[in-house]
């Protein structure tokens, strides 16, 4: 896949300018109603499908369908990443209002990490191909221990980034608005919000280690596979309001997810030395695995509404008061006039 320099500039414009969208249109902090969601996710998925069938049409049929198994498959682990991120939010107690910029800063993080990453992998694979055994086996692992721990659930608590930062940086007990940083008595305080946010992006990069392999499995075109992570990637924040209340509805979409991570590992180590696996048939299987991994989930859960998670009965942090964020120092200071 021939694609020039200027493609891939006005490919980053437009995310860029998507982010940016996103940015103004959430620039005040307010809780994101479903409605809203809906809208940003319909528009998202909108943006993500129409670069595909471009891709599709100026490219030809193959490249399209890498692209679609590709975005399928970073989409279905995006939705598992936002039911972490749900977890981490009730447990810390982070007000609604404050969440999408956590979540954008979260998401603008992990796009560079991930272009960081398939730049890396697409380095690998290109010296040594023998690396490709590797990726496959971590696919398998990683597909394994999701069947085996599919009940299992993140435990914020015990979270080591949690520890390491709350050990390393100073930091207050409460909420300040949509803050990351403080100033009180002196001395620079990061806030609660920015502990979280590290987290998330640690969660980012756990999830990278898996989904990067995966696209690795269905497209070896470093363009389709930074593509299709983005566009994924780009809705997430939507999707996490969209789906939060929602989380207890999915039941069966770790196990489609699992399977999916084992098919694409067996199709990479066939892919080496035994067998290619045509791209409509790793496209259809794919699709086949998630689409009756979720229908089995809303029919086993039929007529169950939105619920937000259980929040503990004494949260870790607070949300400071009015007296207490008026009583903050400028975090800026400006030095002093020399006489």
């Amino acid at each position: 896949m021939d694609v020039p320099f200027l493609l891939w500039l006005a490919v980053l414009g437009l995310i860029v300018g998507m982010l940016a969208i996103d940015l103004v249109a959430h620039r005040r902090a307010h809780v994101i109603a479903v409605r809203e969601a809906a809208l940003w996710s319909a528009v998202w998925v909108a943006v993500g499908v129409g670069f595909g069938a471009w891709v599709w049409v100026a490219h030809g049929a193959e490249f399209g369908q890498q692209y679609f198994a590709g975005y399928l498959i970073e989409k279905s682990l995006a939705v598992d990443n936002v039911f972490v991120w749900a977890v981490v939010f009730t447990y810390f107690a982070v007000p609604r209002e404050f969440q999408h910029r956590v979540l954008f800063l979260g998401v603008l993080g992990a796009l560079v990490l991930r272009g960081l990453f398939i730049a890396g992998g697409s380095v690998l694979i290109g010296r040594f191909e023998a690396v490709l055994y590797l990726f496959a086996a971590l696919l398998l692992w990683t597909g394994y221990r999701m069947l085996r721990q599919r009940d299992e659930h993140l435990d914020p608590e015990r979270s080591r980034a949690l520890r390491l930062f709350r050990r390393l940086v100073p930091m207050t007990d409460a909420y300040h608005g949509q803050r990351f940083v403080v100033r009180r008595g002196g001395v620079l305080l990061a806030t609660p919000l920015l502990a979280v946010l590290v987290i998330v992006e640690v969660t980012d990069v756990v999830f990278a280690v898996d989904s990067i392999p995966a696209i690795f499995a269905v497209t070896d075109e470093p363009f389709l596979v930074f593509t299709a992570n983005a566009f994924a990637l780009l809705g997430l924040r939507a999707m996490y309001f969209l789906l939060a209340d929602l989380v207890h509805r999915f039941v069966y979409l770790k196990v489609g997810l699992a399977l999916v991570l084992v098919w694409v590992g067996v199709k990479m180590l066939l892919k080496v030395d035994v067998l290619y696996v045509p791209t409509t048939l790793s496209l259809a299987v794919i699709v086949t695995i998630l689409g009756v991994s979720i229908a089995a989930s809303l029919r086993a859960t039929r007529g169950q509404g939105r619920r937000a998670l259980e929040a503990p009965a004494a949260p870790p942090f607070r949300v400071a008061s009015d007296e207490e964020t008026a009583a903050l120092e400028p975090v800026w200071r400006r030095r002093a006039a020399v006489r």
